[in-house]
């Protein structure tokens, strides 16, 4: 009798997990539509002057279960993915010297001769992540200076460093709060990959391993697999890219749109400033990778 226990308890608990499997649960988005996995990546290039240049990106998936067997693994998932999350963020935090605020579905960062800067994307509205950056960059001896240009769906602040001006911008769209975080440092003059004085420059690459096409104001260039996908590394790689894959832009914000093959278009809105440079990666899944270069 005891040794037919454990496998009357196993068959029960299978039959058990089964039954969970099949009950339907009404999706909780804030339980549920948080973050439950990681995708992280990092590089470093060290060149022959001894320069350095780290890039990183992560993008956190969504668990959206429909039934209780999916919740349960999603949880489980979850605790995992807490526990990376920390040790990124730290980590990051860290070695790029910028802050990063809490619940980020996205972040792309840069350390080069040329630039530090970061571009997060989280469900914390503007005004909880404006203050968070606010007293975050305080902290670290950063200076805002006057003139701060506050809306209900934008912001602007520009502040002062030891190490040279640096810029924070906030836009809000569709329920996500977009951050870009940069400080140009003085080598910026002699970048490979500065735009048209004037007008903004966005170059463009494919990290998956399916063909994409990325539209960007109303022009769709097609890339094949990895075509491109060292341009986030250093400038030189970004440099030689083919022209159809550098675009110049006016100032303002543009509607992108990429899709992988065999994949759902995803949308964004992009703004970029006077005298900027974006790399714009389809990455995994098909998410769009921006990052501030220049």
């Amino acid at each position: 009798m005891t040794r037919r226990r454990p496998g009357i308890l196993l068959a029960g608990s299978l039959v058990a997990a089964t039954a969970a499997m099949a009950i339907p649960v009404t999706p909780d988005p804030a339980r549920d539509d948080l973050t439950k996995n990681i995708q992280i990546n990092w590089s470093h290039t060290k060149r022959s002057n001894g320069f350095v240049d780290d890039t990183w990106w992560a993008v956190r998936g969504r668990c959206a279960p429909n039934y209780l067997g999916e919740r349960l693994l999603c949880d489980t998932i979850g605790l995992l993915a807490q526990a990376t999350s920390r040790t990124f963020e730290a980590k990051m935090s860290d070695d790029m010297g910028l802050p990063l605020v809490d619940l980020w579905g996205l972040v792309t960062a840069k350390n080069s001769p040329f630039i530090r800067s970061a571009h997060v994307e989280t469900p914390r509205d503007l005004a909880a992540v404006l203050d968070f950056y606010r007293a975050a960059l305080e902290k670290r001896g950063w200076t805002e200076n006057d003139g701060a240009v506050i809306e209900p769906d934008r912001a602007v602040v520009a502040f002062t460093t030891s190490d040279g001006p640096a810029l924070l911008r906030l836009v809000r769209q569709d329920k996500t709060t977009i951050v870009d975080l940069a400080r140009r440092k003085p080598l910026a003059a002699t970048a490979r990959i500065q735009p048209v004085p004037g007008q903004a420059r966005l170059l463009l690459g494919n990290k998956a391993d399916e063909a994409a096409d990325i539209t960007v104001n109303e022009r769709t260039i097609q890339l094949a697999p990895h075509a491109g996908e060292g341009l986030i590394d250093f400038d030189a790689a970004a440099d030689e890219l083919p022209d159809r894959q550098k675009i110049d832009l006016p100032p303002g914000k543009y509607k992108v749109t990429l899709k992988l093959k065999g994949s759902a278009a995803q949308n964004r809105e992009f703004e970029v400033a006077a005298n900027e440079t974006w790399g714009l990666l389809a990455g995994p899944e098909g998410a769009p990778l921006p990052m501030r270069m220049y």
